[in-house]
C-alpha cells in the first residue's frame, strides 16, 4: 500500500512539472524610442495559438535580435544595432512567475551593427556577429546571467563580387553545430561560411578549424544556416541569390549537394531572402523572402536531405526578417518589420502547409521572434 502511495505522489509531481511548463514568445524590435517597449514577451496558448502579453522592457535602442538561454532564465539581445559608432550585447533576466524582464548588463559587441547572438547548450558563452564591420566576438557568461567582457574578437576584411554590397566581410549569423563543437559564420560580404572549432573548456574557445571556410556561389550572400535534426545535413539561406544551398555535414565539413530557389522562376531579381528553419520532425523546411515577395517558401525534405518546393505562404505583412517554430512543431510565428505585425500560423504536420490562427499582435518595427518552453 505504501509503495502504491509513493508511486501516486511521484506521478502527481511529474504531472505538475509537465503541466506547469508554458511556452513564451519573445519579440525584439528596431525601435529607436527609448520610452517605447522594445522587447515584449507573450505567452503562447498551445491549443489555439493565442498570444497573451506578459511583460516588456524599455530604455534600450534597437534590440534587433534575441536568443533565450537554454534554461529559459535569461534573454540576450543585440542592442544599438544600426547605430553609428555603437554596438552592444545586453542581458535580461526573465521571471515568468513574477512576469518581469529585468535588465542585467551590457557589453560592447566588438563591432558596429550586431545582428545575431547565440549561446551553446551549456549556457556558458555568447557568440555575436557584427554585420557592418564584419567581425565576431565571444563573451563568457556569468552564473548570474550577466555578460562578461570580450574573450575573443575576429575581424575580417575580404569581400566578393558585388561592387556595392560585398566590398568587405559582413557576418550575418553565428550558428553552433548540432554537437556544439563548431561555430559557423555565414559571411554575406565574402560569399563564405566561415568555421571555427569550439572548445568551451578554453579561455578563448574559438580555435582554427581544419576547414576554415566553405566558399558559396558568387553573389549568393549567405545569411543564416540551420541543421537537420538528424545532424547529417546543413541548409544555408542566401539573401542575395534567393536560394537555399543544401550541404552534407560531418565534423565541421560542409559538402554542397543541392541548390534550390526560394521563389518561382517568374521572379528573376530583387531577392531579399532572410531566415530559415526546419520543423522538429525533419520533414519540412521553411525560408522567408522579403522585398516584393513577403512570404514563406515551404519545402519537403527527403531521406537524402534534398529539398522539393511545395508552396508559398504570405506572411500577411511586409519584410519578414525572422520567424520561429515552437519545439512541438505545431506553430510557426513570423515577424514583419515594416508593417510591425506578428502572425501565428498553425502548421499541418502532414502537408507542411501553414494557416493563420489567433489574432496578430503589433510591435513597431518588430524584427525578431524567439519561442521557448519554460
Amino acid at each position: 500500500m505504501k509503495l502504491k502511495f509513493n508511486l501516486f505522489v511521484l506521478f502527481l509531481a511529474l504531472s505538475c512539472t509537465v503541466f506547469s511548463q508554458n511556452t513564451y514568445v519573445f519579440l525584439g524590435s528596431y525601435n529607436r524610442d527609448k520610452a517605447a517597449e522594445s522587447i515584449v514577451v507573450y505567452q503562447l496558448d498551445t491549443l489555439n495559438g493565442k498570444l497573451t502579453k506578459i511583460t516588456a522592457a524599455k530604455n534600450l535602442i534597437n534590440p534587433s535580435f534575441l536568443t533565450v538561454s537554454p534554461n529559459g532564465k535569461y534573454v540576450y539581445a543585440c542592442t544599438e544595432s544600426k547605430t553609428p559608432n555603437a554596438g552592444s550585447v545586453s542581458s535580461f533576466e526573465f521571471n515568468p512567475q513574477n512576469k518581469t524582464l529585468t535588465f542585467l548588463n551590457k557589453q560592447s559587441s566588438g563591432g558596429e551593427n550586431p545582428v545575431y547572438v547565440s549561446v551553446p547548450k551549456s549556457g556558458k558563452w555568447l557568440v555575436n556577429g557584427n554585420y557592418t564591420e564584419g567581425s565576431v566576438s565571444v563573451h563568457p557568461l556569468l552564473e548570474n546571467g550577466k555578460i562578461d567582457s570580450i574573450a575573443q574578437n575576429f575581424q575580417y576584411q575580404d569581400g566578393s563580387v558585388h561592387k556595392e554590397r560585398q566590398t568587405r566581410s559582413h557576418i550575418h549569423s553565428t550558428i553552433f553545430s548540432p554537437q556544439f563543437d563548431y561555430v559557423f559564420l555565414p559571411d554575406l560580404g565574402a560569399d563564405k561560411i566561415r568555421c571555427y572549432q569550439f572548445d568551451e573548456t578554453l579561455k578563448q574557445p574559438l580555435v582554427e578549424a581544419p576547414i576554415p571556410f566553405t566558399k558559396t556561389d558568387p553573389e549568393s550572400g549567405p545569411r543564416h544556416l540551420t541543421f537537420h535534426p538528424n545532424q547529417k545535413f546543413g541548409y544555408c539561406i542566401e539573401e542575395m541569390s534567393g536560394s537555399v544551398s543544401v550541404y552534407q555535414y560531418e565534423n565541421g565539413s560542409l559538402k554542397k549537394i543541392q541548390r534550390i530557389n526560394t521563389h518561382p522562376d517568374s521572379i528573376t531579381e530583387g531577392f531579399e531572402s532572410s531566415d530559415i528553419h526546419i520543423a522538429p520532425d525533419g520533414k519540412f523546411l521553411y525560408a522567408t523572402n522579403r522585398g516584393k515577395e513577403n512570404n514563406i517558401a515551404i519545402f519537403s525534405i527527403d531521406a537524402n536531405g534534398l529539398l522539393t518546393s511545395i508552396g508559398y505562404q504570405s506572411t500577411l505583412g511586409k519584410h519578414p526578417r525572422i520567424f520561429a517554430i515552437d519545439e512541438t512543431g505545431k506553430f510557426l510565428i513570423a515577424s514583419n518589420v515594416l508593417t510591425g505585425n506578428v502572425i501565428v500560423f498553425k502548421r499541418n504536420p502532414k502537408t507542411g502547409l501553414l494557416k493563420k490562427t489567433g489574432k496578430e499582435v503589433k510591435l513597431e518595427n518588430v524584427s525578431c521572434v524567439q519561442i521557448k518552453k519554460i
